[in-house]
């Protein structure tokens, strides 16, 4: 089994999932671009953000299998290319992708145990309608859907190996990290371990 990590990272709209994964550092991690059909939102960066595509370009790359997951949310597709595996491992990084709760349980079989599966969940629904209001970026009846779809996915916590309630966000690196590390020391990933074993078995 591969050494690097991979981190599944998911969690309703809103939580806290992107905020979170600026605290760990590019030179160890290599953070996953998907591909979109919606609009770029201000600020957002073709290829950083997301790979803006149209519809048409969408489902040839679904015709061509070219999607690890894909799913259609809120009138618009997302999916994660295979070639963001190679990417990340070509580079000696830890793979980390932030997709959405459906397409999370769908790698669920495709990894199994080689990914971490970590679902970040609000502290209540009043604060995720809170944060959902302070990004200004949905009117007031694209929250109510993002909310209802909340409810929806908070069902699926249960498909992920680890859970992070984002109440502060200091804590929840901390949180992460311990997670991260922790799996970092599994007998297949420890490369002190493996080292001296296999020294010891010459």
């Amino acid at each position: 089994m591969q050494k690097n990590l991979i981190i599944i990272i998911s969690g309703p709209s809103g939580v806290g999932k992107t905020t979170l994964l600026r605290f760990l550092p590019e030179k160890d991690f290599y953070f996953s671009v998907s591909h979109t059909t919606r609009p770029p939102r201000p600020g957002e960066i073709d290829g950083k953000d997301y790979y803006f595509v149209d519809e048409k370009t969408f489902l040839q790359m679904i015709a061509m299998q070219e999607f690890l997951e894909w799913v259609k949310v809120h009138d618009a597709y997302y999916g994660t290319a295979k070639s963001e595996i190679e990417k990340a491992f070509s580079q000696n990084k830890h793979l980390v992708l932030d997709i959405e709760v459906i397409g999370a349980t769908r790698l669920k079989t495709y990894f199994g145990n080689q990914a971490v599966f970590i679902f970040v969940a609000p502290p209540s629904m009043e604060e995720l309608e809170k944060r959902l209001i302070r990004r200004r970026t949905d009117n007031k009846e694209k929250i109510k859907k993002r909310l209802e779809r909340a409810k929806e996915e908070l069902k699926f916590a249960s498909w992920f190996d680890y859970v992070i309630v984002n109440e502060n966000l200091e804590e929840s690196k901390n949180i992460l990290f311990n997670i991260i590390n922790a799996e970092m020391q599994r007998t297949f990933r420890n490369q002190k371990f493996i080292k001296f074993l296999s020294e010891v078995l010459k």
